[in-house]
């Protein structure tokens, strides 16, 4: 009875102090993503300081997705020194309570966070971040000229007619819209022959249909169209894998894009890594909870040792640097993405169980 009484008590203060650190977290990222996203689209006629605090408020689970593994560190860490400060773990060790007894309430709120960020956020978070990217993309649609984006990369597309290269200023749908889209027209021999700029570009079964055209042709005038089709072979899940982010498709859909990719011949590592990513992030974020136990568990009242805190925060962040680097390789296909997604997870784990046991028992 009193272990479970305890139990509950510590993963209760976990779950509190994470849910402010969550909040504060919420503000700050809107604040700063606000005040980013207006100074880069103010200039658009149809900018308004209301849709723009509505574009960061619907891009911000996308963004909060990126420091969750730091909140999980900061959370575990403020939990211990709070109850090292009240003498609390103090108390609970001189009757006996194991270190394993008290960090396991806090390794379960990492968990329970984990799946949450996984099974709630992440489809939000894909959904709000396209919508953001099509509002953007349609603000700046037909700025030709507007300084703040950058083109998608190009393409290359073969076809009984002669190759076509395609270009873009952004895209949406998961890179089945192409905005401000550029599509230029080689014959058999490799010439230019003529060159479409499209509004929009949308991938259909075996053609692309442009809307919004003007056609140029060498020594001609340009001639507006409205719209044109061009014939393709390029399959969507290609195209996905080529253009989408992989964090723009929610978590449960990843694994039918993957099987659909695989399907035609594509490697689709950037999705798998993804998906792969995702599914370790619990295991991550009580990676996180152990790292920060391993710098806590020795605080007292008087005179934290800010050098042990310091270390802590390190040790953290080089776990992210190393998690971001190898997912790097295994988006280039270079280490599997099983293996880039779990092995600093099971690193960071054996590393945190090590010390503990040493800490523990030695």
């Amino acid at each position: 009875m009193i272990g479970w009484t305890l139990g509950r008590y510590f993963f209760l203060r976990y779950v509190t102090i994470t849910a402010y650190f969550l909040l504060g977290s919420f503000a700050l990222a809107l604040i700063l993503d606000f005040t980013e996203l207006s100074g880069k689209l103010s200039s658009l006629p149809d900018y308004s300081p209301l849709a723009a605090f509505g574009i960061s408020a619907m891009r911000i689970p996308f963004i909060m997705q990126q420091v969750f593994p730091f909140i999980a560190l900061f959370s575990a860490m403020a939990t211990l020194i709070s109850l090292n400060r009240k003498y609390e773990l103090v108390v609970a060790r001189s009757v006996g309570v194991s270190a394993w007894q008290f960090l396991l309430p806090a390794c379960a709120g990492a968990l329970l966070f984990g799946l949450i960020a996984i099974l709630l956020v992440n489809p939000l978070a894909a959904h709000g971040y396209e919508k953001s990217e099509q509002i953007t993309a349609n603000w700046r649609s037909g700025k030709a000229n507007d300084v703040g984006t950058d083109r998608v990369p190009w393409l290359r597309q073969k076809t009984e007619d002669g190759e076509t290269i395609i270009g873009a200023k952004s895209i949406v749908n998961r890179g089945l819209r192409l905005v401000d889209a550029t599509f230029i027209r080689l014959d058999k021999n490799q010439d230019i022959q003529e060159r479409l700029d499209a509004r929009t570009a949308d991938l259909k079964d075996g053609y692309w249909e442009l809307n919004n055209v003007t056609k140029f042709v060498l020594g001609e005038t340009p001639v507006p169209q409205p719209s044109v089709r061009i014939p393709t072979h390029l399959r969507p899940e290609f195209v996905e894998e080529s253009l989408a982010k992989p964090e723009t498709i929610p978590f449960f859909e990843l694994r039918n894009k993957i099987a659909a990719a695989r399907s035609f011949g594509y490697s689709a590592n950037s999705f798998d890594m993804h998906f792969q990513s995702l599914l370790a992030l619990p295991a991550l974020l009580m990676a996180m909870t152990l790292i920060a136990a391993t710098v806590s568990l020795k605080f007292v009242r008087f005179g934290q040792s800010g050098t042990m805190i310091l270390g802590g925060v390190l040790a953290g962040f080089v776990l992210y640097v190393v998690t971001v680097v190898v997912k790097a390789f295994g988006n280039a296909g270079f280490v599997p993405p099983f293996i880039a997604a779990w092995t600093p997870v099971l690193i960071a784990t054996f590393f945190g169980v090590s010390f503990l046991l040493h800490k523990e028992d030695g």
